[in-house]
């Protein structure tokens, strides 16, 4: 069997939310999570401790989320770094810059990072309290060497999917230089004393504390298994949280995704079952646009030659050649701007008038039946030439396959 611990902090849809971890949604709408078995899942907070969901029920408990835990955790302990940041911002009138804690918590540097844990597939894994045990000891592990700069916040056990796991957020944290504690995994990580992979290059993507940290980890686990009479594959193997959450419903469900997969290429055909109804949603979008072209060119060609006019006339009086005291020729130019501007406005009204004309229900209908018209004609046109090259297609394989006499040497027969 493997040992699987695998981490992330964001993927496709942003920041990783811990809902998923403490099932805060609707799980009977998730065909890949058994609900019933939801119900013996184990979670763990920074706050609370341990809690189940027969502890979630009980309306004695005060019941927070996994969400309102770790946002909870971040006001607490970096709220005052926020606002003294911010302060500074403002003192350097760098406003822009400010952020609140809320922001922290979405941003993929300075947001929790998640791990999964997870020993063996669906075919074969360790019992749920082996992984159990296991896990809590590499916790008090973790919490012994790691536990001034880097904190577990919550955790929750699945036993309602295929295989047993864990899912655990963290998060690194240390004091800048003006004192204040705020996330930041590298400097936490250099604090605790974690080298660099390679000490003799610059420390960068491909080298850096963090990979020498979960190599740490990965020790610690396996020492940790082997304790418990497990012999388990050391040999690494990458995936994502996506493949984790859901390879044992894949495994579980090849059978039955094969023959999906053939009803979806299915339905990935384009089908147009009501000619009509496609081409009053096209014709209206399409008169629309026409619409807005329209005003945009009257925009462009209105008045631009009598503007240009105007423009140029005003460079003629502000000419230094021109004899008039050059107070005349200011007021001259100032009086050709003010004609300018009403040109302008004159074409604004002008522009209105024309766009709330062609918008009229009336109006719209008889331009929108005229696309239509032309739309059906261009799709009959369309289709009539596909046929027609199908029927050569057919035609010319059916010669090169002998179906058929081509059509020279059938003539010549005839």
């Amino acid at each position: 069997m493997k040992l699987t611990r695998h981490n992330g902090r964001s993927g496709k849809h942003g920041t990783y939310n811990p809902r998923h971890n403490d099932r805060r949604f609707d799980v009977e709408n998730s065909e890949h999570i058994d609900a019933e078995r939801a119900r013996q899942n184990i979670y763990w907070d920074c706050y609370r401790g341990f809690t189940t969901h027969e502890f979630r029920e009980n309306p004695e408990q005060p019941d927070f989320s996994f969400e309102e835990i770790e946002r909870m955790y971040y006001y607490e302990h970096y709220s005052d770094h926020m606002e003294a940041q911010n302060a500074r911002n403002e003192k350097t009138r760098h406003t822009e810059r400010n952020r609140t804690v809320e922001d922290l918590l979405k941003n993929n540097k300075t947001c929790p990072e998640e791990s999964i844990y997870q020993i063996g597939t669906l075919e074969e894994s360790v019992p749920p309290e082996t992984l159990f045990r296991i896990v809590n000891e590499f916790y008090e592990e973790f919490e012994r060497r790691f536990g001034s700069h880097i904190h577990i916040l919550d955790w929750a056990l699945h036993l309602d999917e295929g295989t047993p796991h864990i899912h655990e957020r963290h998060v690194f944290d240390c004091q800048n230089r003006y004192g204040e504690l705020c996330p930041q995994q590298e400097k936490a990580l250099e604090e605790l004393g974690i080298p660099l992979p390679n000490q003799d290059k610059p420390k960068g993507r491909h080298n850096n504390r963090k990979q020498t940290f979960d190599a740490v980890c990965r020790t610690i686990l396996f020492d940790i298994t082997k304790r418990h009479g497990l012999h388990l594959d050391q040999e690494p193997s990458y995936g994502g949280r996506e493949y984790l959450e859901k390879q044992d419903y894949i495994l579980m469900k090849q059978k039955e995704q094969l023959a999906a997969q053939e009803q979806k290429l299915e339905e990935l055909t384009l089908k147009i079952e009501d000619v009509e109804t496609l081409l009053d949603d096209v014709s209206d979008v399409a008169y629309d646009k026409a619409v807005e072209v329209v005003t945009d060119t009257v925009r462009q060609e209105t008045h631009k030659e009598d503007i240009r006019l105007i423009e140029e006339t005003k460079k003629w009086v502000l000419s230094p050649e021109r004899k008039a005291p050059k107070k005349e020729r200011d007021y001259a130019a100032a009086r050709l701007d003010g004609v300018i501007t009403k040109i302008k406005r004159v074409m604004q009204n002008a522009l209105a008038k024309i766009q709330k004309t062609l918008m009229q229900p009336e109006v719209k209908k008889a331009g929108k039946e005229k696309i239509k018209e032309k739309a059906r004609e261009s799709i009959l046109e369309k289709l009539s030439k596909g046929k027609v090259d199908a029927d050569r297609d057919n035609r010319e394989r059916w010669e090169r396959e002998g179906r058929i006499v081509p059509n020279k040497k059938h003539d010549m027969e005839l």
